[in-house]
This record gives structure tokens, sequence and C-alpha cells, in this order.
């Protein structure tokens, strides 16, 4: 197969991976929902290698995991590899926020772009709808005194189920609702979360199939009685009617890089507050369909990467082969201790020092077992020098890096790290890497955040407040098998303020959350937040529409 360097119809993409007509649902002239079978079995035989894409902590200098995750892609095709690229769906919240789109930049990105950017096929606004949808079923149960057998009634003043947004408005992340007359309903606080930090998104991420989603989603627990016993969305009766909503969202998405490579683009869970991963059912279906299944985990390897190893992995009875780590010059020099204004400025000091950040993360996957290669995201002001020091110090940890290019010169800039990713995944094919989770399922609660942090953070231990504890002691009852942890992107620790390799520091939980659908317990530290703000001057502001009636700005330095 010949890689074509243009965009092509989404029929044509689709047949590349094998997929024929009556697997396609067109959704417009260049997407597509793929209507296989969701219970495509993935097995370990040496031609399904699945590769991960995570990155160091992230800073404001830049990382770039998407667009190493679709250049790699890209650079795979064009070796004549047989491959396809699995992300998740941006959220409108970052898009006119800080981040701007969420499809790759330069010529390493997805198309269509800004259809991807926006409402794309509705997923996410089916996965707000059906979340809305049991909010405002539990609020009518609380509003007639529905009872539920044994339980009693749901108690208004702990229904801990708030309502959802897929856009950043603080506004609403405290809300006081039923205001007015009797039949307005019973006033009561509640909160708004984005989107993409939904217990239904998570759901929807994990779920193998469609009996799976009505299960899941049965058991969210919404509230509790007065007596203090848990009523779930199956109590209510909204699983089927949720599940109707997210019928079509349940399907993986088919577009293309902008060489004409194929992408499933589906679910869109944050990484800082919930677990950051593609769906199931896409990752699935890629390492059904092709050799190279290339996906990212969001932000750093200490949040998405634990999570995708130690949830999405477990979930799926699947493990990396190879684990891409991201890096940036401009990025290490700022946990070296640099400020974002001088990041792209030469200075070996500084990124020596910001270099034991990185190591962490090696130390991390080598102790899983696992084969990683570092991307170093060029950009045009670096020098030979700097980059021959990251590898260079890469080398010492038995690692190789590989200087990536994709932003500028699409699949070919990224050609020399396909190289290593193959020769790194092949090597594999006789005896493929087996599985090392940080904590047992069977773990207590506690513990299973303790050995997250220690094994992933570099963390002396962890602290619970009073409010954790007590919360502790509930969540434990349901013995969650997974652990989610919601912490600061920014740092190996629950401090943003404290970059590059901090050391001798407890990480505190504050509260931890039942997500019994997803099967977590959600563990926030710091102060976390489910619904994000916009900045002074959000990147909505230079979103508008051309003359030729062309979207423009939904891209940084668009």
């Amino acid at each position: 197969m010949t890689p074509t360097l243009t965009t092509r119809p989404i029929q044509d993409v689709a047949e590349e991976l094998g997929l024929a007509p009556a697997d396609v649902l067109p959704w417009g002239r260049n997407r597509a929902k793929i209507e296989r079978a969701l219970g495509d079995a993935v097995t370990r035989d040496s031609a399904r290698r699945l590769v991960l894409v995570s990155a160091i902590n992230p800073t404001p200098a830049g990382e770039g995991k998407t667009t190493t995750s679709i250049g790699l892609a890209m650079a795979l095709r064009r070796l004549g590899e047989r491959v396809v690229v699995c992300l998740r769906e941006p959220s409108l919240g970052p898009v006119f926020g800080v981040k701007g789109g969420g499809t790759g930049g330069g010529k390493t990105s997805l198309f269509p772009a800004d259809d991807i950017n926006l409402h794309f096929t509705g997923d996410i606004h089916a996965i707000t709808s059906a979340h809305n949808l049991l909010a405002a079923m539990a609020d009518n149960a609380v509003h007639f005194g529905t009872t539920f057998g044994d339980k009693g009634r749901l108690d208004a003043r702990q229904i801990g189920w708030p309502r959802s947004l897929d856009m950043n408005d603080r506004a609403l992340r405290n809300v006081v609702l039923g205001l007015g007359r009797k039949a307005d309903g019973v006033p009561r606080q509640d909160r708004f979360d984005i989107t993409a930090a939904s217990e239904v998104m998570a759901i929807l991420a994990l779920a193998k199939d469609q009996p799976d989603l009505t299960a899941r989603l049965a058991r969210i627990v919404v509230g509790q009685t007065e007596s203090g016993e848990s009523v779930t969305a199956g109590d209510l009766g909204a699983a089927n009617a949720m599940t109707a909503l997210l019928k079509d969202a349940l399907l993986p998405n088919l577009v293309q890089t902008m060489e004409g490579g194929p992408a499933l683009v589906h679910a869109g869970p944050f990484a800082n507050i919930a677990h950051g991963c593609s769906s199931v059912v896409s990752t699935r279906l890629g390492m059904a369909l092709a050799d190279w299944t290339v996906t990212e985990a969001g932000f750093g390897f200490d949040l998405g990467g634990e999570k995708f190893l130690d949830i999405k992995c477990r979930e799926m009875g699947i493990w990396p082969r190879v684990i891409v780590l991201v890096a940036t010059l401009r990025a290490l020099k700022m946990h070296g201790g640099v400020p974002v204004k001088s990041a792209k400025e030469p200075n070996a000091e500084k990124l020596e020092a910001g270099l034991t950040h990185l190591a962490k993360h090696l130390e991390t996957i080598a102790g899983l077992g696992s084969r990683a290669v570092v991307a170093i995201n060029r950009f045009p002001d670096d020098t030979d020098a700097e980059l021959a020091i990251v590898q260079k110090a890469c080398a010492k940890h038995g690692v190789q890096a590989f200087v990536s290019e994709g932003f500028a010169r699409g699949g070919e800039g990224a050609l020399e790290l396909a190289r290593g990713v193959v020769e790194a995944g092949r090597a594999t094919d006789a005896s493929p890497p087996e599985a090392r989770y940080s904590y047992d399922v069977t773990d207590p609660v506690r513990t299973k955040i303790e050995k997250i942090a220690k094994t992933y953070y570099g963390a002396r231990g962890i602290s619970l407040t009073p409010r954790a504890e007590k919360d502790l002691a509930r969540v434990q009852k349901a013995a969650p098998p997974y652990v989610c942890m919601a912490k600061t992107q920014y740092s190996l620790s629950d401090d943003p303020a404290l970059l590059g390799r901090p050391e001798g520091f407890d990480v505190t939980v504050r509260e931890i959350r039942l997500s019994a659908g997803a099967g977590f317990a959600v563990a926030v530290t710091g102060e976390m937040m489910t619904m994000p703000g916009l900045p002074r001057e959000p990147a909505a502001l230079g979103v508008r529409i051309d003359a030729d009636g062309r979207i423009r700005g939904l891209m940084q330095n668009d």
C-alpha cells in the first residue's frame, strides 16, 4: 500500500482497514460511525501491537502528545505498516478556553478538524443529555416523594449527582435549584460538571457493548435516602432511557489524518479529573483491524498513563508493546526552573536540571517492565546541541530518544521515531510484555491510592483529610475495583507549583467520590475543579468565519 498524501473519501479510509460498506454509517461527507460488532476479540498474537503515547507533565511551553500520536501514525503508514490512531474527542470547554482545538497541529492533524473540534457526530451532546436526564429524574423523584421499596425516599439534601455542560463556565460551579413555586421543584444547592468529567463519559469510554453500557449506567449512585441507603440510576428506572440517548454515541467515529490514514476518535474523559483515555470499543476495533494501534493517554504519564494501564488495560486484558514518552526542550527547561518566557532560549544547565523529571517517568516505565521510546517534539529554535543532551541522558536509561518534526513536515518528519517504535515493538513479538499493575483490585481503596502515589509520583506517602476519611468508610463498602486520581497535571506531586522531580512529599486526599458505574473511586487531591473556567482572554475571542465560509481560529496559531 502506497500512502496518499492528501485526504480521501471516508469510504476509502474504511476500506483500508478492511471494513465492508455495511460496517460504515456515513455521518456527512467526511466522517462515519462504525457499526461493526463491538465485541471483536483482541488477541495477543504478534501482529497486534499497541503503542501508548504519553508525556512528561505538561507546562505552558507545550509538549504535543496528540501531534506526536498523529505524526507517528502517519510515519508508520509511510513505512508500509497497517496502522490506525485512536484518540479522544475534544471538549468544547478547552477548545474555546485555553487549549484551543484538540486535533493535532501543523501538518500532523486530523481531518475534518473543525467538525471534530465542534459538534462532530454529537457524541458529547448525547452524553450531556443522558447525564442531565438522570439529574432531572432524581429531582422528579424528590418532588413526587417516590419511595424506593425498603430504602425509603431519596433525600434532597443527599443528592450527589450534578448537572453537566460541555463548556467552561465557572458561574455554574455552585448553583441553587428549584426556586419559585411549589410546582417548580424542591430548592437545594447543586453544581455543574463539565461533560468530560461526567461519570457517563467515563462509562461510555469503558463500556464493552450496549448491554455493558446499560448495566454500568444502572449502577450509578445518585444519592442517599434519609436512612443512608444508596439510590441508583437503576432504582430510578433511568438506565434504559439513558442507553437510548447513547445508542449512536457508543459507535466509534472514523475520520482520517491529513495524509489520508485512518483515525478512530471516540470519547473524551479528562485525565486530571477522569481516566483520560479514548474508548474501549475504538481501541478494541483498532487492534482487531490494524497491525499497529497508536493511542494517547491524557496529560502526563503519572495521570493518563497510569489510568490507561491500571484501568483501561485491565478492563481490556491488553498491555502496550511500546510506551512513547513525549517531551520538548522548552518543557524540560521549565521543569528545571526556567520561566515560560525564557523557555525557548538555550540553557543547558536548566535543561540538565529538568531531565531529572524525565528520568522519573522513565524509571517508572522500566519498573513496569515496558519498553520506552522518547519523542522530542522539535521547535524551530531548538539547537542540535541541546537535543543531543536529551538523547545522551535517555541513553543512560537504556532508552532511545528521537527528534520528531511532524508538526512542520508531517509523516516524513516522524520517520525516525516510527522506525524506533517498529524496532522496539517487533522485539516483543516473540514474548509480548505481561501486565504489571500498580495495585490489586482486592486492595483496600487507601492502599490503592498509596501504591499509585509511591509508584507513579515518587511520593513518600499519603494523608487523608477528615472529610476524605469519612468518604473512605462509605466508598470502601462498595469495593470499587479501581482508583481514579484527580490531581494537578502540572506536577508529579499534588502541588502544581512543584515542578521537576519533587521528593519527600505526601499526597493529600481531600475527598473521595464513588463512580460505581465506571468502577472506580475518585480520589480528589488539591483544589481540583470539575468545572473549569475561561481565562481572561479565552481562545473563543480568536474564532471567526472567513468570507469563504471557513471557520478559523479553532487551533492555536491559526
